[in-house]
């Protein structure tokens, strides 16, 4: 049940993508960032205060690692998300995001110490293998931004930003953990910091006239933005956060390899852009990596299986 849970979220997730493009047609990356994560705190916190004003309540030592969960998972994630995605399609963002799995067990191996072994190395060089077509693909605006061998700068972008992801992912289930902290609380909190953050940025880059939104494009931006908070900061987020007390980061990473393939076809519907079968394939063989980590975390006890799940605690 709960990994059916995973993969709707995924396939509604993946239409931030497409939404995303559409709403860079109206700002700069930068002022995107701030104002969309600041609406979103503003909706997460709001909520909170309804409930209970003591739930806004912020501790000395939940101050930094906040702050850390909102430079890595928010600012710098969305900003390099942004600005690549200005230059790819919906899809080759997406699926160059899916490298996350390969950073997730990185970081699961450092912080909560998940031990790599062979069944996982092989599913990490299939998915490896998987990539390498996807990355000889080009778009004309991609084309002279090339960084070195197949790399261009906005495919480095991406990956940036999936790396800072999932750290930021890493952090968030530290928090949870450790700390006693609700999905809801430390994301509300880290949107509303590193939105703050963006912004401040965006008000020495960008130009304000007096906001730094196309002229005549206000409504589209607006009508954008609200979906991508409800879409992503409201739902997604917080079943992310609410997923991380069932499986690893490494696991619900790798689940994300379908994403290519729901942002293929939203994208196809919302900016008609045609899927590649490249990617339709390159999906196929990275999800074979998916499942032979999958089984490992299984074995490992990394995890809790379908049936153990549905078992009811004593």
């Amino acid at each position: 049940m709960f990994i059916v849970l995973a993969i709707c979220m995924y396939a509604v997730w993946s239409s931030i993508f497409p939404l995303g493009k559409m709403a860079l047609e109206s700002a700069p990356p930068l002022f995107l960032t701030g104002f969309r994560m600041l609406f979103a705190a503003t909706v997460l916190l709001g909520w909170l205060a309804i409930r209970d004003r003591r739930l806004l309540k912020l501790s000395k030592q939940q101050v930094l690692p906040l702050l850390a969960l909102a430079i890595f998972s928010i600012y710098l994630t969305n900003i390099l998300e942004f600005w690549g995605l200005q230059r790819l399609s919906v899809a080759k963002t997406c699926f160059i995001y899916s490298l996350s799995p390969f950073f997730a067990a990185l970081f699961s191996y450092v912080h909560f110490g998940e031990k790599i072994n062979l069944q996982k190395i092989l599913g990490m060089v299939i998915g490896i293998l998987g990539f390498i077509p996807v990355l000889r693909l080009s778009t004309g605006s991609e084309e002279g931004l090339g960084a070195f061998g197949l790399f261009s700068w906005p495919e480095l972008a991406v990956a940036g930003a999936a790396l800072f992801s999932v750290y930021g992912w890493v952090l968030l289930r530290l928090l949870v953990k450790s700390q006693m902290l609700s999905p809801l609380y430390a994301n509300g909190y880290s949107m509303l910091f590193g939105g703050a953050l963006a912004l401040l940025h965006s008000f020495f880059v960008d130009r304000y006239h007096p906001l730094p939104i196309v002229e005549g494009q206000g409504a589209v931006f607006f009508r954008g933005v609200t979906l991508m908070v409800l879409i992503s900061n409201v739902f997604c987020y917080n079943t992310y956060g609410f997923l991380l007390r069932r499986f690893t980061a490494t696991f619900l990473s790798f689940l994300g390899l379908l994403s290519p393939l729901f942002a293929s076809l939203s994208g196809w519907i919302l900016l008609g852009e045609p899927p590649s079968w490249v990617i339709l394939i390159s999906t196929g063989i990275v999800s074979l990596g998916l499942f032979l980590v999958y089984r490992a975390e299984l074995k490992q006890g990394y995890m809790i299986s379908a049936r153990e799940l549905s078992t009811p605690s004593r």
